[in-house]
């Protein structure tokens, strides 16, 4: 018999398969569903009532415990909140990187320890080795499927302790296996791709149930990068960094370059003006090295999730990193992630504070 391992269960075919891999190959699995958040009788959003049950249900076929964690309280203190005052700041935030990092690997070591398994495993499509006295995460074999940009913050204590079992498969693959498993349903369970708390992925609606203040906002203006006035709008709140739909008609497009919350003031400009190539990164985590050389170091930067990456040099500016990108990048958005690669492997990340003037 194989170490005792927590296995997080959303009820979804990636995290059912996993489970099953492991009870498989000999793991004495417990299987963990967290509950974050009250979804009434919506079936939207992930661990939901139904895919708890489903989740239940494969660890009954299979013979193995399962338990339930309300982490309700500590998600919306952490996670919720913090996405709420993000967009209230004018920034765009990435609820799911920080539940990753600040909610459910801590909820899965705490239930860990207190139920003696030595590891806990997840879903995600990503690799993981030890290389130099250090856990390196690396791309998985599916690239479309490929997880890694949601995992740059989990520290090398937690990754000596983390399985990612789907790394090498497909998710193809993945649903092939359920199917031959006789998890023949969960199979052909879509992905979802909704914020969990937001699962009609209106945000704005959102907004203005938990600050009801926001649904009186004063109008607001559009005005170019000198200042003049070219229109009016129901609330920054609305907009976000690269948007374009939704602006004045100014016989040419027009993006969204800034958001400037203190005056409800929305600043507009042609396309090249979004371009970058300098930025600044805060709450940094690195994962293959533990610092970045005084010289600096090449990797490839991502900095939203299907973003294909950008060459690019990192230097240390004191407990932050800032960027050099070797070609303009687009829509820089702080409050998003970014994510530092070396070949396949991630070398860190942290959250995007603002982009540098060139």
């Amino acid at each position: 018999m194989k170490k005792r391992v927590l296995v997080a269960m959303s009820g979804g075919v990636d995290s059912s398969v996993t489970a099953a891999l492991l009870h498989n190959e000999g793991y004495e699995v417990v299987g963990i569903t967290m509950k974050t958040w009250d979804y009434g009788t919506k079936t939207g959003g992930c661990c939901n009532l139904m895919d708890i049950n489903d989740a239940r249900e494969v660890a009954v076929t299979l013979g193995f415990p399962h338990f339930i964690v309300d982490i309700r309280d500590t998600f919306r203190k952490f996670v919720v909140e913090n996405f709420i005052e993000e967009y209230i700041a004018g920034r765009t935030p990435n609820p799911c990187i920080r539940c990753n990092t600040y909610i459910k690997w801590d909820a899965l070591l705490k239930q860990a320890k207190q139920l003696g398994c030595e590891y806990i495993a997840t879903g995600h499509y990503a690799k993981i080795r030890k290389e130099n006295d250090r856990y390196i995460i690396s791309q998985a074999e599916d690239s479309w499927k490929d997880q890694t940009y949601v995992l740059w913050g989990l520290t090398q204590d937690v990754l000596d302790k983390t399985l990612f079992p789907l790394g090498n498969y497909t998710k193809p693959e993945i649903r092939k296996m359920a199917e031959e498993m006789g998890f023949v349903r969960l199979s052909k369970k879509k992905d979802s791709y909704d914020i969990c708390f937001v699962p009609e992925g209106d945000y704005r609606k959102l907004l203005q149930k938990e600050r009801p203040e926001i649904k009186n906002l004063p109008e607001g203006k559009f005005v170019l990068e000198d200042g003049t006035v070219v229109g009016t709008h129901t609330g920054y709140l609305n907009y976000t960094i690269g948007q374009r739909k939704g602006l004045p008609a100014l016989g040419k497009p027009y993006y969204v370059i800034d958001i400037v919350p203190q005056t409800n003031t929305v600043v507009i400009a042609e396309k090249d003006k979004l371009l970058k190539t300098k930025m600044l990164v805060k709450d940094v985590n690195l994962i293959k090295y533990a610092e970045i050389p005084e010289e600096g170091l090449e990797v490839i930067t991502k900095i939203r999730y299907k973003d294909k990456g950008t060459h690019s040099r990192i230097y240390k500016q004191g407990d932050k990193i800032l960027v050099e990108f070797y070609a303009p990048v687009s829509a820089i958005t702080p409050g998003q992630a970014t994510v530092f690669y070396e070949d396949k492997d991630v070398v860190g990340g942290g959250w995007i504070e603002k982009s540098v003037v060139n």
